[in-house]
């Protein structure tokens, strides 16, 4: 993310043109705050938008802009204090004094409670595929797919692999989703605070508490 003084006024202009594609989008803003977009691309859109702004302010202020931005000023310096490790075995890191982590606090208001959630939402598909390996048909179809060349296609198409996968991995995500149902909600309800303070950086409004 190479970010230099020169941006940062780039930044705001761009921030600036997002506020008015919104409004032209989706309606300009009531006297109570700004319009807000009704898509997931719309919203993260904005957010994105905001994010890019407070982290121009920080390093502005730390006089830490490029080219290129200095590293441990954006992402944070020394030992990561956050971490969490997934049922997949990896193991998601980051810290929390960079910039990047000063934009997440004023968006989301706890960063150690967004970063668990956020990390736990964008992983849950792979849970539920690693979990696929709990089914002893599974486990057998991959076994004939293993015996398989790469290039024999009735083989593979025999092994029933893919059609298992298909059967199966849309029941292991609800089972998965059920099990992090607390995290999804916890994900939904800070994203909901992020655009709305989003949208009164951007439209130069006081941020909703």
């Amino acid at each position: 993310m190479g970010i230099s003084a020169g941006r940062f006024g780039a930044s705001a202009r761009r921030a600036s043109g997002v506020v008015l594609a919104l409004c032209c989008a989706w309606g300009c803003a009531a006297p109570a705050g700004p319009a807000l977009p009704a898509s997931e691309q719309g919203r993260g859109d904005l957010i994105k938008a905001a994010q890019q702004v407070l982290v121009d302010r920080c390093l502005q202020t730390r006089g830490a802009v490029g080219p290129p931005p200095r590293h441990e000023a954006l992402f944070g310096a020394g030992p990561a204090e956050l971490s969490l490790t997934l049922a997949t075995g990896y193991t998601v890191r980051a810290h929390t004094d960079g910039c990047l982590a000063e934009a997440h606090r004023f968006l989301y208001g706890d960063q150690a409670r967004w970063f668990r959630a956020e990390v736990t939402v964008n992983n849950l598909r792979p849970e539920a595929q690693a979990r696929l390996g709990e089914d002893a048909d599974y486990r057998a179809a991959l076994a004939r797919r293993a015996a398989c060349g790469d290039n024999d296609t009735p083989c593979i198409r025999g092994s029933g692999l893919e059609q298992l996968r298909n059967r199966l991995e849309p029941v292991r995500l609800a089972q998965v989703r059920a099990a992090h149902r607390a995290d999804i909600e916890t994900y939904d309800r800070l994203r909901d605070r992020a655009v709305h303070r989003a949208a009164a950086l951007l439209a130069d409004r006081p941020p909703p508490t």
